[in-house]
């Protein structure tokens, strides 16, 4: 684990280079050593799916303080509870199918990391899921669960198909593929499940209270949606080209624009929503985590796959210092 850290350009096994934070099949390009790495704590908190239950608890107590409710403690426990075990899943059973079929050259650090620690990962995903049951039965009332068990089955016919699918044929994901990206899917299912504790404390007050705070609040949700697809698409755009990419010098791509576009987009929909001064704050962070990730993409030359990773998830975490106004 300790040497993983240390050195991330270092390969799991023969045969193989890694490049931004992912392993690719060696064509001779290699990352130089003027890259910039990431930092041991943030490669552990990127390959350990830290990242995604911390995003995860930032954004849910963001979307409370624009909404200006206050959400019970067990609420952020039990999504990063939720979203570990899930991200911890997904890497362990990418690795098992991969390795199964002989196909490890779409896997990345992240999942030989998962693989390499099952024995530890195995187990603390499972605490973690009965962790979450609990609160579930303990704290959750009745009527959260009804409105959350619609998510939680979206959340759970998605993943389903993805790792069940491997040894049937994928039906859901065909037919809804031409429809909506695999990004789509999760920013909506990620961004639902961090604003579904406000929205329906919001609109359980009275109704000519909140209805104006709702509907700027609708906004600010869609908003944080695109911004997820962002980071999602640009992740999955740069592993997919990072063998290709050249060794010093970061090669332009559409993910600049869009995320200058997107950026900009924000700050003039803050302006819009200056009337209700938090959501506009919340929705300004977020322009400044679109506006980095286009920096991110600019300059992914210059920086390791690890840290590129690790980085895009470490910009979501722009409304934090909301928190501690």
């Amino acid at each position: 684990m300790n040497e993983a850290l240390a050195n991330p350009t270092t390969a799991p096994s023969a045969g193989y280079a890694h490049s931004a934070g992912s392993v690719c099949v060696d064509s001779g390009v290699r990352p130089p050593s003027s890259r910039i790495h990431a930092p041991a704590p943030l490669a552990f908190w990127h390959l350990a799916s830290l990242d995604a239950p911390t995003v995860a608890v930032v954004w849910v107590l963001t979307f409370a303080w624009a909404g200006n409710v206050r959400l019970p403690a067990w609420t952020p426990i039990l999504l990063a509870l939720v979203t570990w075990t899930v991200y911890i899943a997904d890497r362990l059973l990418d690795a098992l199918f991969a390795f199964r079929n002989a196909q490890a050259h779409p896997l990345r650090m992240r999942h030989h990391f998962h693989w390499r620690h099952r024995r530890i990962f195995i187990p603390v995903a499972a605490v973690s899921a009965c962790a979450a049951a609990c609160i579930v039965v303990v704290f959750m009332p009745v009527a959260a669960r009804e409105r959350n068990s619609i998510l939680a089955a979206a959340g759970l016919i998605y993943f389903s198909s993805v790792h069940a699918g491997r040894t049937f044929p994928r039906i859901l994901i065909r037919i809804l593929a031409p429809f909506v990206a695999k990004e789509t899917l999760v920013a909506v299912i990620f961004t639902a499940a961090c604003a579904l504790p406000t929205l329906s404390r919001v609109t359980a007050h009275a109704p000519l209270e909140t209805e104006s705070t709702f509907g700027s609040l609708v906004f600010a949700i869609a908003y944080f949606t695109l911004l997820a697809w962002l980071n999602c698409h640009s992740i999955e755009l740069w592993e997919s080209n990072e063998c290709n990419l050249p060794g010093d010098i970061s090669s332009r791509s559409g993910m600049f624009f869009q995320g200058i576009v997107l950026g900009l987009a924000g700050l003039l929909l803050a302006v819009a929503l200056a009337s209700h001064q938090r959501v506009a704050l919340l929705v300004a962070s977020g322009a400044v985590a679109a506006l980095l990730l286009a920096l991110l993409d600019r300059f992914r030359g210059r920086l390791s796959p690890l840290a590129l990773r690790a980085a895009a998830d470490l910009v979501l975490l722009t409304p934090l210092p909301l928190l501690l106004r």
